[in-house]
């Protein structure tokens, strides 16, 4: 198995349903190009560079094919390698790249993030502190999960840190100049894609429109009632089943 984070996080959102998984598979959780930990993006990087940086990791972990969950930019990552026939299986919460041809939405997060990236690396030095308290952990979370109470405060201060210091302008011109397509009819897997409905990031239903219109609405579609856009973060036990239910060999 495979898990693939989105934006600006780290391997470490996998971090409480990692157990789970490991009981039924072997599993890989790459830190992607550009991010905290992971490899530094290239001078010139080319347009497929992500999923060519996880296909690269597969390979090398001796994976032909496996069981792919991923998480926003993750999650459009592992549909890409469905579509290279890369996948066993695809569990996708909330995969970016879904918004309308004409939804100016995507031009909006992608300026939202440059200023919440600019606004968690001007605090990222009080991490520790701001994770110290009930209030400072719900304020950590609010745009990623609904409920922040049973998140390690460690864990959360990774997160914070890894937003610090992931390579964001670089990461953003490029979401800015991606086409953001998907060659869906050459995806042969089982797909299940699973949404929260209070996702702050990718709002449901408009952020994935062409996931349910054109591309995959003959996927497994979960909705998640009053959950975030990180359900391994928000609803731990539920994100496992639904992974575990739908990959069982």
């Amino acid at each position: 198995m495979v898990c693939l984070h989105g934006f600006a996080d780290t391997w470490r959102t996998w971090e409480l349903i990692l157990p789970a998984l490991e009981r039924s598979h072997e599993v890989l959780a790459p830190t992607l190009p550009g991010h905290a930990g992971g490899p530094a993006l290239p001078r010139a990087p080319r347009g497929a560079l992500m999923v060519d940086a996880v296909e690269a990791a597969m390979d090398d972990a001796g994976f032909a094919t496996a069981h792919l969950v991923g998480n926003s930019l993750g999650g459009h990552l592992a549909l890409a390698l469905a579509a290279r026939g890369r996948a066993r299986s695809v569990v996708a919460f909330a995969p970016a790249g879904g918004w309308a041809v004409d939804d100016p939405a995507r031009g909006l997060l992608l300026e939202r993030q440059a200023a919440i990236h600019a606004q968690v690396a001007a605090s990222a030095a009080s991490a520790d502190a701001i994770v110290a308290t009930a209030e400072g952990r719900r304020h950590a979370c609010a745009l990623i999960t609904v409920r922040s109470e049973h998140i390690p405060a460690d864990l959360l201060a990774h997160l914070i840190a890894g937003v610090a210091r992931c390579d964001a302008a670089a990461l953003l011109a490029r979401a800015a100049d991606a086409s953001w397509e998907l060659d869906a009819q050459a995806i042969s897997c089982p797909v299940r894609i699973v949404w929260g409905t209070q996702d702050r990031l990718l709002p449901w239903p408009t952020a994935a429109a062409r996931y349910r219109e054109h591309w995959l609405p003959q996927a497994d579609w979960v909705l998640l009632d009053d959950v975030g856009h990180c359900p391994q973060l928000d609803v731990p036990l539920e994100a496992a089943q639904l992974i575990l239910g739908f990959t069982a060999d």
